[in-house]
């Protein structure tokens, strides 16, 4: 059963990408809608990204993963070595767990 979602999924993903190839010529976007397209995939990005950061399940994930988030973020930003990024962001949240903050 696995095997068979995980093919309906990638045989939907290609479908969809390919549409978008077939479809270019065919379907005509005004400039306002063409500006506004990339500005919604990076709203829906932001708003996946703060919902996995504070956010488990129905509930609040408490302060220990926003702010590993934000040490993540921080040094993502200064241009870290992503694997210090990681390993930051990780090790912020663990010692904060670590030291009885939610």
């Amino acid at each position: 059963m696995l095997i068979a979602s995980i093919v309906v999924l990638a045989v939907g993903t290609y479908a969809m990408r390919l549409s978008g190839v077939l479809l270019r010529d065919r379907l005509e976007l005004s400039d306002q809608l063409q500006r506004l397209l990339p500005m919604a995939a990076t709203t829906l990005l932001a708003a996946l990204a703060a919902t996995a950061a504070l956010m488990e399940g129905a509930a609040f994930a408490g302060v220990a993963r926003p702010a590993g988030v934000a040490v993540g973020a921080l040094l993502a930003w200064r241009r870290a070595p992503f694997v210090v990024v990681v390993l930051a962001a990780a090790a912020t949240g663990a010692l904060l767990r670590l030291a009885g903050v939610p």
